[in-house]
């Protein structure tokens, strides 16, 4: 396996984080450098360290983590979408504008949008063809990278929205969960 392929995978695992890191950007008010910056940095070390995971657990796992790793995602995302929808409105009647984010929220959906990276690693071990620390590495740094760009953009899009970017947000990650359990479910993704 090269380089760019495993950026390419790197790309493609990274995506979901994206969408939750622009998300993040638009619809929670104290996403300034750091925020985005620790945003940035969890998601990559999740998307890093889930493949290293999965390469030592070994392929006689991966069938138990394909199985349910889109259930997991979902349950998590949607949970957290929720939970900004259902902020959106509380706001709307205790006149706040917008909720803050937290550590704890940045962990659960740096776990929720890399458990797919889980099943990757796995498939790293079965091919035996690339080292594991340079391919995590690789999709780490390119998770940290697009993350970056996406608070970019999410803050952009944020101004215009304005104080319905919660709602819009929480929207969006629910979205983001049932796109990840359709794929699994109906596409084999």
């Amino acid at each position: 396996m090269s380089y760019i392929e495993v950026f390419l995978i790197g790309v493609g695992l990274s995506m979901d984080a994206f969408a939750v890191c622009a998300t993040n950007a638009i619809a929670y008010k104290n996403t300034d450098k750091k925020h985005g910056l620790l945003m940035a940095v969890c998601f990559g070390v999740f998307q890093a360290l889930m493949p290293t995971l999965g390469f030592y657990l070994g392929s006689a796992f991966s069938e138990y983590i394909k199985e349910f790793d889109h259930i997991i995602a979902l349950v998590l995302l949607s949970f957290n979408g929720a939970k900004m929808i259902i902020d959106t409105f509380r706001q709307d009647s205790d006149n706040e504008c917008g909720q803050k984010i937290t550590l704890p929220v940045i962990l659960v959906q740096g776990i929720a949008t890399s458990i797919d990276a889980l099943a990757v690693g796995i498939s790293f071990a079965a091919l035996q063809s690339i080292s594991i620390f340079t391919a995590a590495v690789l999709i780490g740094s390119t998770t940290f990278v697009l993350c970056i760009i996406a608070l970019i953009i999410g803050k952009r899009f944020g101004m215009l929205l304005n104080n319905k970017a919660q709602l819009v947000g929480g929207l969006i990650l629910i979205a983001i969960g049932v796109k990840i359990f359709i794929e699994h479910t109906f596409f084999g993704g």
